[in-house]
């Protein structure tokens, strides 16, 4: 089981879903390799199910670390555009973006599950849903970078990033779920960002996704979400 679940990420499947996300949700694949069907109206880029599958057996649930990745050539891209070497982003500079925004993720999805009665466990069992998040195609805007103080910039938004996720039955290694959704982090007015500014936008994207889980949770046990 554990192998299972800390293997690779099924990259070709995440890929080509991501380059579907921006089309119709009738031009994504209507089933997975693992046989997950294709959820219509819902409020995320994709969700596939196991038919039959429900959560009402789980009010526990394990996270493992969020992966993180940029989106590709990011670095490259936003460096090419600062003036100077000052601005400019370094191997560093990206790994403890990736190392924050991996905490922050697991900081969020545990305050609003515990909020809504559901205990975050480091173990399995029958009554513990595991989720296996990641975090690709990220984007930061206007990164606080090589500077001992807090640099500002006027943004419309603080990035985008894109969520995958998959849930997993914690004792049979059973995928219940797949779940991909992109979302730019902030509300799209100007604003001066730094580096508090673009925690706060993230982690509220984060607030979102994690709502939905309660939500979904909720309704499997007949529990009204407030």
């Amino acid at each position: 089981m554990t192998t299972k679940f800390l293997g690779k990420l099924s990259t070709g499947f995440v890929l080509s879903l991501f380059a579907l996300s921006l089309a119709a949700k009738d031009k994504l694949p209507e089933t997975t390799k693992d046989g997950l069907v294709l959820q219509h109206h819902t409020k995320l880029g994709a969700v596939y199910l196991k038919p039959g599958a429900t959560l009402d057996a789980y009010d526990k649930v394990k996270i493992l670390d969020c992966y993180v990745a940029f989106q590709k050539n990011w670095q490259r891209n936003y460096d090419d555009n600062q003036m100077g070497l000052e601005g400019r982003v370094t191997d560093k500079d990206m790994e403890a973006i990736k190392t924050r925004l991996a905490q922050d993720f697991q900081t969020v999805f545990a305050k609003e599950l515990d909020k809504a009665g559901y205990t975050v466990v480091d173990t399995t069992g029958a009554d513990v849903l595991l989720i296996r998040p990641a975090i690709i195609n990220l984007v930061v805007t206007a990164p606080d970078v090589n500077s001992p103080g807090i640099r500002e910039s006027l943004v419309a938004s603080s990035g985008s990033m894109t969520l995958y996720a998959e849930l997993y039955d914690s004792m049979t290694s059973d995928k219940i779920a797949e779940v991909l959704d992109s979302e730019e982090a902030g509300n799209g007015f100007a604003h001066v960002a730094n580096r508090v500014t673009n925690q706060f936008a993230f982690e509220q994207t984060m607030q979102e996704w994690a709502r939905l889980l309660v939500k979904r949770l909720n309704e499997a046990h007949g529990k009204t979400s407030k």
